[in-house]
């Protein structure tokens, strides 16, 4: 198993230490619906309930720890013994939880990124794979070269489909489990569509040819939405880090000339930069997220 953050141990070692609260995990799981599909998704091979129950081990690793640390910090601090234990319990319990919910969420977060990763490689790889056929190398020789290019999670699940065959499985048994156990959904899509040209007989070459021309369209379409999209967030990006901070400063400086509010300007100054700096944060995130895949 690969190597969890915030897990204080190995997951291995994480698992054989929280399999005493596996009735624990049981009892997690009605809270997070669906972690089973996500832990398949995530290629995670633990059950809902040990997954929580390492969930549930963390929590209590992390409340400890940070209850301990921060009660001797307070004590040294010279704080009131009640106060002292109130705040660190709080704290620790507090981001005990959030190490909870976020391993608990763990598998989603990993499932989602390998959704992104393949629905960005999906272009190139079906071009790589269209050239190929159209040139008469064998699929499986197609196949073979898709997964020995840097395709990310892409190449990957193409390896995994190669393994199949070579165990002697056909090329439409292999993608056929591909289609089943993807998490991208455009991905499945288009592996159905080859596994029903190949079983029907159809040229694969002329089937990857229309559907490399669908994505093709579909980017078009997704970049002029892009585009027209952005807009409205550029006119509100220069009002909101342009305009109106430019016009808040000359008005405070022209109020405090005539009226002397008694305002430290340098303190009002420094609160602009730190708002503009989280605005323009902001918008870079979400400009980010609203950039097509694959584009």
């Amino acid at each position: 198993m690969k190597r969890i953050p915030f897990l204080p141990l190995s997951p291995e070692k994480a698992l054989k230490t929280s399999r005493h609260f596996l009735g624990i995990g049981e009892s997690l799981s009605k809270f997070f619906p669906g972690i089973g599909w996500h832990l398949q998704q995530a290629e995670i091979n633990l059950e809902e309930r040990e997954w929580l129950s390492i969930a549930f081990y963390v929590f209590l690793f992390y409340t400890i720890l940070l209850f301990s640390g921060l009660f001797v910090i307070f004590l040294a601090a010279k704080i009131a013994l009640p106060t002292a234990f109130g705040f660190s319990f709080v704290i620790g319990f507090g981001l005990g939880i959030v190490q909870l919910v976020y391993l608990a969420n763990y598998p989603k977060l990993v499932s989602r990124r390998n959704i992104h990763d393949i629905d960005a490689n999906l272009p190139a790889a079906l071009h790589h794979l269209l050239v190929h056929v159209r040139s008469g190398v064998p699929l499986f020789n197609s196949l073979v070269s898709v997964a020995a290019t840097n395709y990310g999670t892409l190449s990957r699940e193409f390896q995994r489909a190669i393994n199949e065959i070579e165990t002697g499985k056909s090329e439409t048994a292999a993608l056929e489990m591909l289609a089943r156990n993807n998490p991208s959904l455009h991905f499945r899509r288009i592996m159905w569509q080859m596994i029903n040209s190949m079983k029907s007989g159809v040229d694969i070459g002329q089937t990857l040819k229309e559907i490399v021309n669908s994505i093709a369209a579909e980017q078009k379409v997704a970049i002029k939405k892009y585009g027209s999209e952005l807009n409205p967030l550029a006119l509100f990006y220069m009002m909101l880090v342009v305009i109106f901070p430019t016009l808040g400063i000359v008005f405070l400086l022209v109020l405090t000339s005539f009226v002397g509010t008694g305002l430290n300007i340098e303190f009002v100054l420094i609160g602009i930069l730190i708002f503009l700096f989280l605005v323009q944060f902001m918008f870079v995130g979400l400009m980010k997220n609203k950039r097509p895949v694959g584009v």
